[in-house]
């Protein structure tokens, strides 16, 4: 008996696994919709009944009836009694489900080139390495494991349910602040020094979506933008992308060199200096209380901006955190860029601009071009978790274990590499500036390293005539893991120094 040709392209194209977690009806749909979709099977087109079609993919029956209750109930076919299931593809279907079938797959291929030409960016070339290596020493980023996952089910579930939400996406413009500003309002004005109202502030997805927004605004082409020597690799493709003139400034053991500033460089040249004031990235140091006041000063005279990131203001170990520069600016010199809630998964983090009135009102115009939906349950949530004193919590929490991983590090390196290389111990931040007494080649350290099962990413190296360093972020490692790391860079040092010797 010769199969109907729409059971031989049944046949032909649809496969399905039984060992994935995506039920074997949804697999098939998706398929059946690729075909429709790629023309496969025309409008009116009369499918196989369902015992036929459980027969011909070896499936139960009732499987066989939900994979065309699941194609009905999107609109790809009619289901008519005593008639049979027949093919709409209805026309104001545009987009296309990819199905995972690697048959259906064959059986087209998109284009991999446009047909027009357009604007490359080589600002923003993805810094992005793959590694197949079990252990990572990344720039400082927190350890997700800490995320309090059942809480924060509760947490989230609970907001979810709140009637006001609702109103809320209902009514996106309302001229009152919303309940999550003046929390973050209240609670930065708390633990930053700050004196500021809801219009002194914006929320953003993360502060490089802050970044972003406020050098478009502050940027022009040519503009004279100033930075660390060595600086943030991410702050510099944005001011770039933003068609500025960067030039680096010497940082000591005292942070940015303001004096060079005054003595390089005259009144109205500059458009802003990026400072990370707090703790500078990447070498750590902390910009001392002179320096911040001449830099304040050199602002209001010369007429510059001053953006200041703080990345990571709660992770405090020792003493008080000293207060933001722009908690002590009476002159509206200072854009304050921080992160809310780095002790959650990343989800519910969320970036924020401290900025003069009228510059958050033009912010927020940008804001509502890239991200007009926000995210009101995460913000919803927030509030809560601020008002009830959570995050303030989980902050202290974490920042105990997040301790014990510097003191560890600390230990072990005096172990290892106390006769090669040096470093201070940070009283805050979640990274240690190493640097090798001898001038190895880091590039073939990250090479011997990822050998023996550790990845070392190329936006921490740093390398220069004057400079051979590794910021090493040791958040994400537990205890026992960061002895593993250690081990394993000790190792792939003790290779690449034995290499030098022998060249």
């Amino acid at each position: 008996m010769i199969d109907s040709p729409v059971i031989a392209l049944f046949k032909q194209l649809i496969d399905f696994d039984k060992s994935i977690p995506q039920p074997v009806y949804i697999q098939v749909s998706q398929q059946i919709i690729n075909a429709i979709q790629r023309r496969y099977l025309v409008k009116g087109t009369i499918l196989p009944g369902t015992r036929i079609l459980g027969k011909t993919l070896k499936i139960h029956r009732n499987t066989a009836v939900a994979i065309y209750e699941e194609l009905a109930s999107q609109g790809w076919v009619e289901i008519i009694p005593n008639k049979g299931t027949f093919v709409l593809e209805p026309e104001e279907k545009s987009s296309k489900i990819k199905a995972p079938s690697q048959k259906i797959n064959q059986a087209y291929t998109s284009a991999k080139s446009t047909g027009f030409p357009f604007q490359k960016s080589f600002h923003l070339a993805s810094t992005t390495q793959l590694t197949t290596a079990k252990y990572t020493i990344n720039d400082g980023k927190p350890d997700l494991r800490l995320h309090p996952v059942h809480e924060f089910t509760r947490w989230y579930s609970a907001a979810m349910k709140r009637k006001t939400l609702i109103k809320k996406w209902n009514r996106p413009n309302e001229s009152s602040y919303s309940l999550f500003q003046t929390q973050l309002c209240n609670y930065l004005n708390a633990t930053r020094g700050f004196h500021i109202n809801p219009n002194n502030l914006i929320n953003t997805r993360s502060t490089e979506m802050s970044l972003y927004i406020v050098s478009q605004l502050l940027i022009k082409q040519n503009d004279l933008v100033l930075v660390g020597n060595l600086s943030n690799y991410a702050a510099n493709m944005i001011f770039q992308e933003a068609n500025a003139t960067i030039k680096t400034i010497p940082v000591d053991a005292n942070g940015l060199d303001v004096d060079y500033i005054r003595k390089h460089f005259i009144k109205g040249s500059i458009r802003c200096v990026y400072v990370c004031a707090h703790r500078d990235y990447p070498t750590m140091v902390k910009l001392s209380v002179e320096r911040r006041l001449a830099l304040l000063q050199l602002a209001a005279a010369y007429g510059f901006a001053i953006i200041e990131d703080d990345y990571d203001y709660d992770f405090q170990f020792e003493g008080s955190a000293m207060l933001p520069m722009a908690s002590a600016d009476t002159n509206g010199m200072v854009i304050y860029l921080g992160k809310l809630g780095q002790s959650l998964f990343p989800s519910f983090q969320t970036g924020f601009v401290v900025a003069p009135e009228n510059l958050i009102s033009e912010a927020n115009n940008y804001l509502q071009l890239l991200d007009k939906q926000g995210d009101l349950i995460q913000e919803q949530m927030l509030s809560e978790l601020i008002n009830e004193g959570e995050i303030y919590r989980l902050m202290k929490k974490n920042i105990v274990i997040y301790k014990q991983r510097r003191d560890c590090l600390c230990k072990l390196l005096k172990h290892y590499f106390s006769e090669t290389a040096k470093w201070e111990i940070p009283s805050g931040g979640l990274s240690i500036w190493l640097q090798f007494q001898s001038k190895i080649s880091l590039v073939k350290l990250a090479e011997e390293a990822e050998k023996n099962d550790l990845f070392l990413p190329k936006t921490i190296l740093y390398q220069d005539k004057n400079t051979c360093a590794i910021r090493f972020g040791f958040g994400h490692l537990a205890v026992e893991e960061i002895e593993i790391v250690i081990i394993k860079l000790k190792s792939a040092y003790n290779k690449v120094t034995k290499k030098s010797i022998k060249n």
